[in-house]
């Protein structure tokens, strides 16, 4: 059996599955993954203060590079380390500041760092000195292989589009050999603020097709404050192509929406896309994240995990124009993937240690699951943000386990009953071989038993996931 698939948690080598024995006679003790590792994520948090729209790009030769919008709209800074949660404390290099009049001397917003035909280009949206919020796309490149370096950038000018209106927001990415952008603008006649439109690009600063709209506003959740589709971001996975964005005010109304398109289809007909009926990420109040949007995709450093990148407010209330508000952290947290292909975001988790999820060895697409208070197994459940937990440990060895999206509250059994309440019961995991399982009590155990979650004195094995 593949390692990977023996998933237990605890400090790292503090649990480990026994194998047969080995030419000398002796045991094999064999560490199994922490928390940490089977989450996969840092969860630092934030992981950089006071970077807005951030972005960090897949690693290069090595290195995570990150960018995003800092408070003053006034610079481009990027930051590089060969790991992610490295870019915390990673040193921050001003690769751009805007003049101190005319073109490009207004605000500077959201800039995303692209790694197209061996050299770097940054997109970022700006407005003129004269006239902060006559937001304008730009296009700058380098060719030098460290995107740090301030001598290697040289601006190609203005992405010209359709229309001669606010544009903001560009992404780019590569699909069957085609390059395309998304971004966000006002279009004329059009009784909204910005737009979603995607063309396929002659290179990264010229149009070679005509834009096509695959998205605007218009359901209640993308209209309060403005009505906003942008900050657009990509992610292809299992045969379709997402389109993940950003809608309405920037305060706590702020969250993120999902386009889907089939990997397969025409990407600039309108007719490919689907938008999915109701927000995917959304304001949290238990958790105390405000605001999340404004995402950004890379993948962890196994290569294959893929990493949600985000902005979110500690707290709710805002003085004055939240525009001008500058604690839009950026964090990271693990993108999840339902059995039938498309992602599962969950919730904006909020502080706190790794986290993972419960599965009966014997039914191992099946979760565990609190509904209000009550414990089920379910099968596939796409409420991801009840199937998740972390395993809080106590000076004395024992652990509790912390319901993520209500992180008051921690796992109880009470008899056979399994239940969430504010004191949790003290639990030990002990390692086997394909997976863990859990004591409550002296030859009590956590079981499952016909899609419930009961104590027993026999125990049910778990994997971590």
């Amino acid at each position: 059996m593949n390692r990977r698939t023996l998933l237990t948690g605890g400090a790292v080598g503090a649990l480990a599955v026994v194998l047969p024995a080995g030419a000398e006679g002796a045991p094999q003790h064999v560490p199994l993954p922490s928390d940490a590792e089977i989450y996969g994520v840092p969860t630092v948090d934030p992981l950089i203060s006071q970077r807005a729209d951030p972005w960090i790009t897949r690693p290069v030769n090595g290195t995570y590079y990150f960018t995003g919008s800092v408070p003053e709209y006034d610079r481009l800074v990027v930051r590089g380390a060969p790991t992610i949660e490295g870019l915390a404390a990673a040193e921050e290099s001003v690769i751009w500041r805007r003049p101190t009049s005319g073109r490009m001397g207004g605000h500077i917003w959201a800039p995303e760092l692209h790694r197209i035909g061996g050299k770097w280009y940054i997109y970022f949206a700006a407005g003129d000195a004269g006239d902060v919020f006559r937001i304008r796309t730009y296009v700058m490149e380098s060719a030098l292989d460290d995107p740090r370096d301030p001598a290697g950038w040289t601006l190609k000018g203005q992405l010209i589009t359709e229309w001669d209106g606010f544009t903001l927001d560009a992404t780019s990415f590569t699909h069957r050999g085609r390059q395309y952008l998304v971004w966000a603008q006002s279009e004329p006649e059009i009784a909204v603020n910005t737009s979603l439109y995607i063309a396929e690009m002659a290179n990264p600063w010229t149009f070679r097709s005509k834009p096509t709209r695959i998205a605007t506003p218009t359901k209640s959740w993308e209209i309060i404050g403005f009505k906003v589709n942008e900050g657009p971001a990509v992610l292809i996975r299992n045969g379709k192509v997402f389109i993940t964005y950003s809608a309405s005010a920037t305060d706590a109304n702020y969250c993120m929406g999902l386009l889907t398109a089939s990997a397969g289809a025409d990407l600039l007909q309108r007719a490919s896309w689907t938008k999915s009926p109701d927000p995917i990420f959304v304001s949290n109040e238990a958790t105390s994240r405000f605001g999340p949007g404004h995402n950004s995709f890379t993948v962890a450093e196994d290569g294959r995990t893929d990493v949600l990148v985000y902005h979110a407010r500690d707290y709710k209330q805002i003085t004055g124009d939240p525009l001008y508000d500058p604690n839009r952290h950026t964090r990271v947290q693990k993108v999840y993937w339902h059995e039938d292909g498309t992602p599962l975001f969950g919730i904006p988790v909020g502080s706190g240690g790794p986290i993972v999820r419960l599965s009966p060895s014997d039914r191992p697409r099946s979760f565990v699951k609190h509904v209000g208070d009550a414990f089920q197994v379910v099968h596939a459940p796409r409420e991801l943000e009840l199937t998740q937990f972390r395993f809080v440990k106590a000076a004395d060895g024992t652990e509790t386990v912390q319901s993520v999206d209500q992180p008051t509250k921690f796992l109880v059994t009470d008899g056979t009953t399994v239940a969430l309440g504010t004191t949790g019961t003290p639990v030990t995991r002990s390692a086997v071989k394909d997976g863990v399982t859990i004591r409550v009590a002296p030859g009590r155990f956590l079981r499952h038993r016909d899609g419930a979650l009961v104590v027993d004195a026999r125990a049910t094995v778990f994997r971590l996931s």
